[in-house]
């Protein structure tokens, strides 16, 4: 074999070994027929108002297989057999300027319906995108529910994704997703996301990090997650 042969030999096993790209994570989704029942959702005691100047923002997607896996709501809309789920987005979150958020921000009513439809194969539940545009929405200022979750799913919709799969068959840390995702998204480093897990070390979400403008930017040191070193266990939802 010549030497340019053996580099070209040597270029397509590399490329064969890595993950594949993946574009939206639904990779089935059919949405409900009619309106989606949602009840308010208001500060608490243990979840108050509070109103501080937005530093940052985090945009949080949950690795819906561990969800379905936890939760066992095989009825449900997001765990119904007839729909299948990879990444969904769970929110956009404005960050304060150091360790507390804002969160329920002012008083708002139920999110439209349409709204609801538009976006729900994105976030596969109206109470959660009811409880996200009151606790974070809320807080960003000049924004509508619909204004809201466009931004959020414009930011959920240019992701790309690892091959989850292939990942799942390895032995793997939370640092070694993280680079397998950078490695999918111009622009994302390792740095500039976390990996959270369950107790028993199975993927439960990203958190990307966001600058004021909506574009990457390296995590806060008090942000969550684990550390990269962590051992860490995809669920492939039984296949």
């Amino acid at each position: 074999m010549t030497g340019r042969r053996m580099i070209l030999a040597g270029v397509v096993a590399a490329a064969l070994a890595l993950p594949v790209v993946a574009q939206a994570q639904a990779y089935s989704c059919t949405a409900p027929q009619g309106p989606q029942r949602i009840r308010p959702d208001l500060p608490t005691d243990k979840q108050p108002r509070r109103v501080v100047p937005i530093g940052s923002y985090t945009l949080a997607i949950t690795w819906s297989p561990q969800y379905c896996r936890e939760h066992g709501d095989r009825g449900s809309f997001q765990c119904g057999s007839a729909n299948r789920f990879g990444f969904t987005l769970h929110g956009l979150w404005p960050d304060g300027k150091g360790a507390a958020w804002p969160q329920y921000c002012r008083q708002t009513g139920l999110i439209p319906a349409a709204v609801v439809r538009r976006h729900i194969c994105a976030t596969p539940s109206a109470q959660l995108m009811q409880h996200e545009w009151a606790k974070h929405g809320t807080c960003m200022s000049g924004y509508s529910p619909a204004r809201y979750f466009r931004q959020s799913n414009a930011l959920y919709g240019r992701l790309r994704y690892p091959d989850m799969d292939v990942l799942s068959r390895r032995d793997l840390t939370a640092g070694d997703l993280a680079r397998a995702m950078a490695g999918a998204n111009p622009g994302l480093r390792p740095d500039m996301m976390r990996v959270t897990a369950t107790r028993a070390g199975w993927l439960d979400e990203l958190w990307i990090c966001l600058d004021t403008a909506f574009r990457y930017t390296r995590c806060p040191a008090h942000q969550g997650g684990v550390s990269p070193s962590s051992p860490l266990k995809i669920w492939r939802g039984g296949r």
